[in-house]
């Protein structure tokens, strides 16, 4: 009897280390607790003087890229340098995890954004080396993908002896960083430690993935399975059917967010090319085509009608704000399947509003 038990017992513990994806039947509210150059509303000590307003309305805040760059300003962290060292322009490592228990004490959970399509350098090739619980992790020039940057990086290397790796870039190649090669049994190796110090040492909840079109999603799956971590969504920002595709390659071990449902949203209010081209055209929230319309995949969907990539930045930066509209766009995303995903500057105009929606 006593083996039976323990059998059990190892075979439940070993189910629980896969990742699920998302909870079937998730009823949470997520907040984007950042918009760009967001450091005075974004510190982790602003953020955690908001925990006890959160509590019972947000249960997870997605926090800005929180591991320490190379560049010496404020920057957002999305050319990322360390992966375990957590000193970043948003607070120290310290306050960091202040804020993620101040969260946990008031039952919301944090997600990282996990940016590992691209890492920044020293110069053209270095990586930093990082000793964690007596191991040093260090990603090498052969963990390059070979194609990188358009070929300049390969150029480069001719020139400076250096041997990068023999596979290309698997999908969008990003520029300005090094785009690194997740077949690399050494870069694996070092994303699963830094995944698991987020989630068993800091104290995250769960992983947003930064744009997931730059390698197969087989891998966010691994790293998934390698953390048994609950929540995780993947920014992959293109038509329904690829992020649809995305999932199915993750065995949907991922959600992903909803950017066709962005997008209905958008074109209901009438804006187009960053104009208001027309009056509100509601119908158009009719479309199905979107994940959040999909019964099989609505439990994936996470859904926004605005992120730091869309806001309005400057006038030499419009990119594709709403404009208008702001309140109807968040109330249809609040009483739609799929987790919706607040955006910081909304909840901080329309707070109170906001909260209404969310016990509706």
């Amino acid at each position: 009897m006593k083996k039976i038990y323990f059998t059990l017992i190892a075979l439940l513990a070993s189910i629980n280390m896969f990742a699920q994806g998302w909870p079937a039947n998730y009823s949470g509210v997520m907040l984007q607790g950042f918009s760009w150059d967001s450091y005075d509303y974004s510190q982790w000590t602003v953020l955690e003087k908001q925990a006890d307003d959160m509590k019972g309305f947000i249960d997870l805040v997605w926090l800005p890229q929180s591991g320490k760059c190379i560049e010496t300003t404020q920057v957002m962290g999305y050319k990322p340098y360390y992966y375990f060292n957590q000193n970043s322009s948003f607070g120290t490592e310290a306050e960091l995890r202040s804020l993620i228990a101040k969260f946990k004490a008031n039952g919301i959970g944090a997600i990282a954004d996990v940016v590992v399509n691209h890492r920044n350098t020293d110069g053209w090739f270095t990586f930093p080396a990082e000793t964690y619980n007596g191991v040093t992790y260090q990603m090498l020039p052969t963990d390059i993908c070979k194609n990188d940057d358009g070929g300049s990086t390969e150029k480069q290397a001719k020139k400076d002896g250096v041997s990068l790796s023999n596979n290309d870039d698997e999908g969008t190649d990003f520029g300005g960083c090094r785009d690194i090669d997740h077949k690399s049994e050494n870069v694996q190796k070092i994303i699963k430690a830094y995944l698991k110090f987020l989630k068993e040492d800091i104290g995250y909840t769960g992983f947003r993935y930064d744009m997931v079109k730059g390698f197969i999603g087989t891998h966010v799956a691994d790293y998934n399975d390698a953390t048994g971590v609950e929540f995780s969504v993947g920014e992959y920002w293109d038509g329904n059917q690829s992020i649809i595709n995305w999932i199915n390659k993750t065995n949907k071990k991922s959600a992903a967010f909803d950017f066709q449902f962005r997008y209905n949203v958008r074109d209901a209010i009438g804006i187009k090319d960053n104009k208001i081209v027309s009056p509100p055209n509601w119908s158009k929230l009719k479309s199905d085509y979107n994940l959040m319309h999909d019964p099989t995949y609505r439990q994936y969907a996470i859904t926004f009608v605005e992120n730091h990539d869309m806001q309005y930045r400057s006038k030499n930066e419009p990119l594709d704000p709403l404009k208008r509209d702001t309140l109807a766009a968040n109330a249809y995303m609040l009483a739609m399947p799929g987790t919706p995903c607040v955006f910081q500057p909304h909840w901080r105009a329309y707070k109170q509003e906001i909260k209404s929606m969310i016990e509706a």
